[in-house]
C-alpha cells in the first residue's frame, strides 16, 4: 500500500520544517528596518552606502560589533516562530520605510514653511525700517529706462521726480501736491493725433477714462459699447493710465496703445492713493492738447455713459461758464478714523466740513476752467479724495459753480430701459454688462416719457 507510506512521509517532512524553523527563528529570527535617509543626506554623511547607488536593505550580524551599539539607520528586531506565522514578522520592512519616508517628507515641508515664515517676517521688518521718508506709497517715480513706452516711443526721457519735503503727522503725510506731481507724459503723437486733432478745434465732448493698468478688459468693454460714440468727429473718448514696475504689464499697454492710440500714460505710478495725480494728469494733457475742447468729462472705467443723453444736456448747458456738473455732495465731513480707507488728518484738511463737491464716478466741466484748475491744484496741500480735492478744494478756491444734476445717477440701478435712457452715467457696471447697457439705451423700438 503506497499511499499510506506516502502520506506519513508527508506528515514527516512537514515536522522537519517546522522543527527547522523553530530553531533558526531562535538562532537568526531576527531582521533590520531601515530607518529612512535621503539620498542626498546619505551622500553628504557617507558616500561608501552610494557606492552601487542603492540603499542597504539588510545589516548581517557580523556586521554589528558584539555588545556594540547598533549604527545609525539600521534598527534591530527579533520575532519568534509565531509572528513570523501568523503576524508576517519581517515582511514589513518596505511597508514601515514608505511610512517612515513620508513623516520625514511631512516635517521637512512644515519646517521650510515655518523658515519661509521666518524669513518673510524678517523682510516686512526689514522693509519697514528702512522704509524711505517721500511719500509713504503715494507716489513713487520709477527710473525712466525702465518704463516701456507707447506706440511712437519706446522708452521715456523723463527726468526724476524732485524730492518733496514732508511732514507726517498721525500717519499720513502732508506734503503740497506740487512737490509730489511730475509733470508730463510718455510721448505718443498717436494718441494725440487720434483724440485732438488740430487742438480739439472739432472736439465739443473729450471723454477721459481712468482706468488702472491690469483694466485692460474694462477697456475693451468700453470700446466695444459706449466707446463707438468715439469715432464720431465731435466726440473724442481716451483712457488715462499710470505707470507700473512690472515690465509685462508695460508691454501690454504698449501693445494696446499702438492697436487702439486711445492710451495716456501719466507720469505717477498708478495706485489708490495717486487717484488726484490721475486726475491732475488730465487737466494737463487737455491744457496742452485739446484747449479747444468745449467740455471734459471725467469718469470711471466701471462706468456706463448715456453719450447720446450727455450730448442734450450740454446743448441745454452751452453758455454756460466756470461750471462743474455732476451729483452734489453736500456737507460731507472728513473721516478721521486712522484705520478708515479715507482717513484725512486735521493738518491735512482742518474745516469739520468739505465744501461742496461732485462725485468722482464721473462729472462734467466747462472747458473754460480746465488750465486754471491744474494751476490752483499744485498749490494745495495734498489729498488722496481726488473728488473732494479738485471738484471741491480746488474749484471753491477759483469759486467755480458747482450744478447738481438727477441725470448723473453715478450709483448702481436696475438695468430696464427706461432707467437706462434717463440716466447720464450709471455706477458699478460689469464688463460684461457695458454691451447690454448700449444695445437697450440705443433700441428705439422703446418709449420713455
Amino acid at each position: 500500500m503506497p499511499c499510506p507510506a506516502l502520506k506519513v512521509s508527508h506528515v514527516l517532512l512537514v515536522i522537519v520544517i517546522l522543527i527547522t524553523i523553530v530553531f533558526y527563528s531562535s538562532l537568526n529570527g531576527r531582521h533590520f528596518t531601515l530607518e529612512p535617509r535621503r539620498y542626498a543626506n546619505l551622500r553628504r554623511h557617507d558616500p561608501s552606502l552610494l557606492t552601487n547607488r542603492t540603499l542597504p536593505v539588510t545589516v548581517a550580524d557580523k556586521a554589528l560589533p558584539a555588545g556594540g551599539p547598533v549604527p545609525p539607520g539600521v534598527e534591530r528586531e527579533k520575532c519568534n516562530v509565531f509572528q513570523i506565522v501568523m503576524q508576517g514578522c519581517g515582511l514589513n520592512v518596505l511597508t514601515n520605510a514608505l511610512d517612515r519616508v513620508q513623516q520625514q517628507e511631512k516635517n521637512q515641508t512644515q519646517l521650510q514653511q515655518a523658515q519661509q515664515m521666518q524669513k518673510d517676517q524678517q523682510h516686512d521688518q526689514s522693509e519697514q525700517e528702512t522704509a524711505p521718508e517721500q511719500v509713504n506709497n503715494i507716489q513713487r517715480i520709477p527710473n525712466p529706462a525702465a518704463v516701456q513706452g507707447s506706440s511712437s516711443s519706446s522708452s521715456s526721457s523723463l527726468p526724476p521726480a524732485p524730492q518733496p519735503t514732508v511732514t507726517e503727522v498721525e500717519g499720513e503725510k502732508v506734503i503740497k501736491t506740487r512737490d509730489l506731481y511730475h509733470s508730463g507724459h510718455l510721448p505718443d503723437q498717436a494718441c494725440v493725433t487720434n483724440l485732438c486733432p488740430q487742438n480739439g478745434t472739432d472736439v465739443t465732448l473729450l471723454i477721459f477714462v481712468t482706468s488702472a493698468p491690469t483694466h485692460r478688459e474694462q477697456r475693451l468693454a468700453i470700446r466695444q459699447s459706449w466707446g463707438h460714440y468715439g469715432s464720431r468727429r465731435d466726440i473724442s473718448i481716451g483712457f488715462i493710465v499710470g505707470q507700473t514696475d512690472d515690465v509685462r504689464t508695460e508691454d501690454q499697454l504698449a501693445a494696446e496703445s499702438y492697436m487702439y492710440s486711445d492710451l495716456i500714460r501719466g507720469n505717477f505710478i498708478d495706485s489708490y492713493r495717486n487717484l488726484t495725480l490721475k486726475t491732475i494728469s488730465l487737466l494737463e494733457w487737455a491744457k496742452l492738447h485739446c484747449p479747444n475742447a468745449s467740455f471734459l468729462l471725467k469718469t470711471d472705467d466701471d462706468m456706463f455713459i448715456n453719450v447720446p443723453k450727455l450730448l442734450q444736456f450740454m446743448e441745454a448747458h452751452g453758455n454756460q461758464r466756470r461750471t462743474i456738473f455732476g451729483r452734489l455732495a453736500k456737507k460731507w465731513k472728513p473721516i478721521r478714523n486712522k484705520k478708515s480707507k479715507y482717513y484725512v488728518s486735521p493738518e491735512q484738511y482742518y474745516p469739520p466740513v468739505f465744501p461742496p463737491f461732485t462725485t468722482g464716478p464721473a462729472y462734467l466741466l466747462t472747458a473754460d476752467i480746465i488750465s486754471e484748475m491744474f494751476e490752483k491744484s499744485l498749490s494745495q496741500t495734498y489729498l488722496k479724495l481726488e473728488d473732494v480735492y479738485t471738484t471741491g478744494i480746488v474749484a471753491q478756491l477759483l469759486n467755480i459753480h458747482r450744478i447738481n444734476v438727477k441725470e448723473f445717477l453715478n450709483r448702481r440701478i436696475a438695468f430696464n430701459q427706461c432707467n437706462i435712457k434717463k440716466a447720464i452715467s450709471i455706477h458699478m457696471v460689469k464688463n460684461n454688462e457695458q454691451l447690454d447697457l448700449w444695445k437697450k439705451q440705443v433700441d428705439t423700438s422703446v418709449s420713455c416719457t
